[in-house]
């Protein structure tokens, strides 16, 4: 098991080795596995990258993130060009059905809207405005509302999470309420955690995940 001192080496270095991550920008602190971060970085971007290099260092068990975004002024923009080039972005973008979202800009924070059929669909739409310049921070607000109205079958849940390789030494649970899918359960990562996520939001019908996983990385069957 990592001490607190190793877990936050491997943080710092799986930072420093994002070629877009500067890591004297970013502190890292670590405590029984909950990793924190601080600091200041110059896009939305950068913020992104440095969870999602946090959460894929073993030992990781909660992310405390208290990142803070500023543009330099040769990427300022007003909010109103945020909202057109947003409003642009997810036009561009063929997974997102054509004005199912809107756009509400707060001094650079996008905030999205709408009902769509399929989370993918959603997690695009959050992407097609992630990178734009003069975005701080993104609210992902879009309402999952599937046109297919068939039941769910919990045990469709699961053969679809025992296809999958990378659990095959965790134990997830699934129960299923009307169009909602709760999975509970250990897993080692938070890949697992995120891939057993997207499993459960394909399957056909659903509005909402409950994603109750632990992550422990000491854990195995």
């Amino acid at each position: 098991m990592k001490n607190n001192s190793e877990l936050q080496t491997d943080v710092q270095n799986a930072i420093k080795w994002e070629p877009l991550l500067n890591a004297a920008e970013i502190g890292v602190t670590a405590k029984d596995g909950i990793v924190s971060l601080t600091g200041v970085v110059d896009s939305y971007a950068k913020k992104l990258e440095a969870e999602s290099a946090t959460k894929k260092v073993i030992g990781v068990r909660a992310l405390v993130e208290n990142i803070e975004v500023q543009s330099p002024s040769r990427w300022t923009k007003t909010d109103v060009e945020v909202a057109k080039e947003a409003l642009t972005a997810l036009k561009s973008s063929y997974s997102v059905p054509d004005d199912k979202v809107t756009v509400t800009v707060e001094n650079g924070t996008v905030t999205l809207d709408g009902e769509l059929p399929w989370n993918y669909q959603r997690e695009a739409a959050k992407s097609a405005v992630d990178y734009l310049n003069g975005v701080k921070s993104v609210k992902n607000n879009i309402k999952i509302k599937s046109e297919i109205h068939d039941a769910i079958e919990k045990k469709d849940v699961e053969n679809a999470i025992a296809r999958n390789w990378s659990f095959d030494d965790s134990v997830i649970n699934v129960a299923v309420t009307g169009t909602t899918v709760t999975l509970t359960g250990t897993v080692n990562s938070w890949y697992q955690k995120n891939e057993a996520d997207r499993i459960a939001w394909n399957t056909p019908g659903i509005w909402h995940v409950k994603n109750e996983l632990m992550v422990d990385y000491e854990f195995s069957m």
